[in-house]
């Protein structure tokens, strides 16, 4: 059987190779050598904006992290000098009663991050567009994404966004710190710490109080300054005042000059007066200015010592607005004599229509 070329050879006919049956082109030497002149060429043509670039990138990149080291540093110094000035009134009576060691440090280290935070987002987030502008990206678009976005997260997380910025407020502002009692409105207590979004109170009864700082519309702070310890002693309205007034002075007196509370009263213990008079009993009143969060205590004291001292001067307390006095004179004698009345009268007609009838004798049978 003979072979297709020698039939097509006979029949005077060339077999032609199909496209898909010839061979691939084989780059020669020649095109080599283009393609490395041509990649040569736009490297060369290109290499200077590429090393101005990177040079660019680099230049920003290093002085974004210079200056947020240098700005951190400004920021940890300013508040170390904070410490120092607040710790040079801890000699004085006031400043060591407004401050103490555990607040101040916590003021400091929140204060203290939020400036780093800010300062670093700030001196980065530049840093970083001013790269992407060096890459010849169009920031328009992104500045105008970001800002959508922004305002979505601020719809969405806007009671977060407002704890954080009450918090900051009242931290640079000193409102309250850690050790102060505080009325918080929602809740009342002290203050165990101090965060950003979340203030704890410990309560009266032992409870825990995380309060959000967006939620609170008011604060009482019963740490700063003075407070004022007042007693109300209600006696009978008989009571020589002068002689009230004088065991009052003398308890006043024997208090202010004894420890510790020498040193929690921070006023002579006075007596206001007559805060109110009624038909049985009057009101007056003792008040004293203590030190912060020490006026239950001074008001206690006082309550036990002019108790123990009206009992020695034989000055009764009564309770109440109303009180009620004991009568010491003799039982009235009427109290014991009935009302006189109708049937007191033996011949009365009560009487005889009250009386048993009389039975009639039975006659004696047959």
């Amino acid at each position: 059987m003979s072979s297709l070329p020698v039939v097509l050879s006979a029949a005077g006919a060339t077999p032609t190779p199909s496209p898909s049956e010839s061979d691939p082109a084989v780059p020669t030497l020649q095109d080599a050598q283009q393609s490395a002149t041509n990649a040569a060429s736009w490297v060369e043509q290109n290499w200077s904006t590429w090393l101005a670039m990177g040079l660019q990138i680099l230049l920003i990149v290093v002085v974004a992290f210079a200056l947020r080291g240098v700005v951190r540093r400004a920021i940890t110094r300013l508040i170390e000098r904070m410490n120092r000035t607040v710790q040079a009134v801890d000699g004085t009576a006031l400043g060591g009663l407004l401050v103490n060691a555990e607040r101040r440090r916590q003021r400091s280290q929140a204060i203290g991050s939020v400036l780093r935070s800010v300062a670093s987002f700030l001196i980065l987030g530049t840093a970083a567009l001013m790269v992407l502008s060096t890459f010849r990206i169009n920031l328009a678009p992104l500045l105008a994404s970001a800002g959508v976005a922004g305002v979505a997260i601020g719809f969405g997380a806007r009671n977060l966004v407002t704890d954080f910025l009450s918090g900051v407020f009242m931290i640079l502002e000193d409102q309250y710190g850690v050790g102060d009692t505080i009325d918080a409105g929602v809740a009342s207590g002290e203050v165990i710490e101090v965060g950003l979004r979340v203030t704890k109170l410990r309560g009266d009864n032992g409870e825990i109080w995380y309060v959000r700082n967006g939620e609170v519309k008011r604060i009482g702070n019963l740490s700063q300054g003075w407070a004022t310890a007042g007693v109300d002693v209600t006696v009978r309205a008989s009571e020589d005042l002068d002689r009230v007034k004088a065991t009052l002075d003398e308890v006043a007196e024997r208090m202010s000059k004894q420890e510790p509370w020498n040193e929690l009263l921070w006023g002579p213990i006075e007596v206001l007066g007559l805060d109110s008079v009624l038909i049985d009993s009057m009101v007056v009143r003792v008040s004293a200015r203590t030190m912060p969060g020490k006026s239950v205590a001074v008001e206690r004291e006082l309550r036990w010592r002019i108790k123990r001292a009206f009992d020695a001067a034989s000055i009764r307390i009564v309770g109440g607005a109303t009180s009620v006095e004991d009568a010491e004179a003799a039982p009235d004698p009427a109290t014991a004599v009935a009302a006189p009345s109708a049937f007191s009268n033996t011949d009365s007609p009560q009487v005889e229509a009250t009386a048993p009838i009389t039975p009639q004798p039975t006659p004696p049978a047959k």
